[in-house]
């Protein structure tokens, strides 16, 4: 088996859409293919692979708006958290697993950012793609202080399963740099330094002032 894994940037509010493959097999996904899911079904194309899901990790617009052209392309279902607006044809819950190939990609639900939100690992190689929960140096925003605890929980919940030197690839580039590591994130990101969901919150509280100071995009 070969692993095939691209990060596509796909315009929006940098936006990142991924194609995931095995080549021996065939067979792969396109995950959030937002603005320009012509491009990520060409590339799925490109490398011989026949797309089987359309993957989303939450439901927000600008991860959801290539749905219904990514599947007219390929005819593939949409899988994605059951709560997804629009129609779930292959829904995924915590724990499961989608077979890509003879990869695999472990569904963690994360709420916290948006209730139907999920995190994708593939284990072998070690690749966590984080949506909008875990950004290079930030984590995704919330609308509430509940929302804000349960995103607190989300990350440990993750945190607690994932290794260290599974490699972070989010759903914006809005970092320093375009992905990550966990090992990296949890030295280098100041929401993963805290100690506490209240230092979580307080964190949050003065985010804007804090990246004023030290310069942050």
């Amino acid at each position: 088996m070969q692993l095939i894994f691209e990060q596509i940037r796909t315009g929006g509010d940098r936006n990142f859409a991924y194609l995931l493959g095995d080549r021996d097999a065939g067979r792969g996904v396109v995950i959030d293919p937002s603005y320009t899911p012509n491009v990520v079904c060409q590339r799925a194309t490109d490398q011989g692979l026949t797309v089987t899901h359309v993957v989303n990790t939450h439901g927000h617009p600008d991860h959801t708006e290539g749905n219904e052209t990514a599947v007219a392309i390929t005819g593939a279902p949409v899988a994605a958290h059951p709560d997804l607006l629009g129609g779930v044809g292959h829904p995924l819950a915590d724990g499961d697993t989608l077979a890509v190939g003879a990869f695999g990609l472990r569904c963690f639900h994360a709420p916290g950012h948006c209730p139907d939100h999920l995190v994708l690992y593939e284990p072998s190689a070690r690749l966590l793609i984080t949506g909008d929960l875990l950004f290079v140096g930030k984590v995704g925003g919330t609308k509430t202080e509940e929302d804000a605890r349960v995103e607190w929980e989300s990350l440990q919940h993750v945190l607690d399963v994932v290794p260290d030197d599974a490699t972070v690839w989010p759903g914006h580039d809005y970092g320093a740099r375009p992905s990550s590591t966990i090992a990296l994130e949890r030295l280098s990101n100041p929401f993963l330094c805290c100690r506490s969901v209240d230092e979580f919150l307080d964190l949050r509280t003065e985010w804007r002032d804090y990246k004023r100071r030290l310069g942050l995009r």
